[in-house]
């Protein structure tokens, strides 16, 4: 049994979400900001979560193609990200941040705006607002939203593969190997990854559940 698809599955939805845990606090504050076309910006970002993730690939590809205006200007530097490990990695980002943002705006809308709006009364900058107040307070929902952004990341498939494709040792993570696999008519080394999948995915959802759990008995969790 090959081990590619394991490494490049874990470095895939590794390196996704710490990108979409950066983009998805920073989109969740924008959007919880903002005054006008709040309901536009939501929509935008959390579409490639209702959209079929073929149809996110084949975006990706209009987008990032070598066709693309931005696919031609990245080749003039020789780079191309189309069927390329990058490629997967952005495949996860794109899948998976809505989940970030969804969870972690959530959880920044629920705390009690008296609290920020006395902390700049007192003079406190936004920065430290942001550190000292909004994530401690909100650390549940963010937490909720890097292990599901993760776990998505983990099993994307059809984004994947439209984008980056199969390519064994460059490409293929579990999914797509459960995909060959099954066109190979080799059910056992499917069920293989299947499972593999599941117990990774079943162990950082219960680590959550067990995390969330503690601080709620402990009466931490807005601490």
């Amino acid at each position: 049994m090959e081990w590619s698809p394991l490494i490049i599955t874990l470095q895939t939805a590794g390196t996704a979400t710490v990108a979409t845990f950066f983009l998805g606090i920073g989109l969740a504050l924008l959007v919880v900001r903002m005054r006008r076309f709040q309901g536009l910006a939501d929509a935008v970002i959390t579409l490639p979560m209702v959209l079929p993730p073929t149809v996110v690939g084949f975006f990706l590809l209009l987008l990032l193609g070598k066709r693309s205006v931005i696919g031609k200007f990245l080749l003039q530097f020789d780079i191309n990200l189309v069927f390329t490990w990058k490629a997967a990695v952005i495949a996860a980002i794109v899948v998976s941040l809505p989940l970030m943002y969804r969870t972690a705006r959530g959880a920044f809308e629920q705390l009690d705006p008296n609290i920020i709006s006395a902390a700049r009364t007192l003079g406190v900058s936004d920065w430290r607002i942001f550190w000292h107040i909004l994530l401690p307070n909100a650390r549940g929902g963010i937490l909720a939203g890097l292990v599901l952004s993760f776990t998505r990341a983990l099993g994307e498939f059809g984004a994947t593969i439209m984008f980056a494709g199969n390519i064994p040792g460059v490409t293929q993570t579990m999914s797509t190997a459960i995909y060959a696999a099954v066109q190979a008519n080799d059910y056992d080394l499917a069920g293989q990854w299947a499972v593999i999948i599941v117990v990774f995915s079943l162990f950082f959802v219960l680590l959550l559940n067990w995390w969330l759990a503690r601080q709620t008995k402990g009466g931490a969790l807005w601490n």
